[in-house]
């Protein structure tokens, strides 16, 4: 009786452990790889620096970029980026992905939920990313970015706008939920 018992408490601490460990390893691997990996991308004697070198041309590149004089010249060189075929493709999709997080246009802030089916009571979490979709053709519905669990990919739907139901959350802390599987509740309120 006494080792049974004492062994589903030792079985208990250690899932317990597991728990904190586990997300926490795999934060500081990825984090220390994705470093490693970012240094050794400039080739330099000393550990750091290469990232140092990275972030700081980065840097430079952010505020050349917002300068009234260097501005001409990211557009010209944008302009000629976005006439080359292959290349338009690639690199206006990657501009939109990123602008879409980080940038002034932000698309993932009005998390929705949405019902695919008038028959169904199923729904899935998503994100409107274009109130309007006049341009195409399409007047009655909107687009709406569903992203998968564990993933970093994701499906366009384009439904009927009273498929919609708008969810009082931050686009962040619906992200953080959608991508996790659900498992990320939502204690804190992010701010939007």
């Amino acid at each position: 009786m006494f080792w049974k018992k004492l062994s589903r408490q030792l079985i208990r601490y250690f899932l317990q452990g597991l728990l904190f460990v586990t997300p926490l390893a795999v934060t500081t691997y990825v984090l220390f790889a994705s470093f490693k990996w970012l240094d050794q991308l400039i080739e330099v004697d000393v550990p750091g620096l290469g990232i140092l070198i990275i972030v700081t041309g980065i840097l430079l590149l952010g505020f050349l970029a917002s300068s009234i004089l260097a501005r001409p010249i990211f557009d010209f060189m944008e302009g000629l980026l976005r006439q080359l075929p292959l290349v338009n493709v690639i690199y206006s999709s990657l501009k939109d992905f990123v602008d879409a997080f980080v940038g002034n246009n932000r698309k993932f802030k009005s998390p929705v939920l949405v019902r695919l089916n008038k028959e169904s009571e199923v729904y899935k979490l998503g994100f409107i990313t274009q109130q309007s979709l006049d341009s195409i053709g399409i007047t009655d519905k909107i687009a709406v970015y569903v992203p998968h669990s564990y993933n970093f990919s994701g499906d366009l739907f384009i439904v009927p706008k009273e498929n919609i139901t708008k969810i009082d959350a931050s686009g962040s802390a619906m992200m953080k939920f959608i991508v996790s599987g659900g498992v990320s509740g939502f204690d804190e309120k992010e701010p939007n």
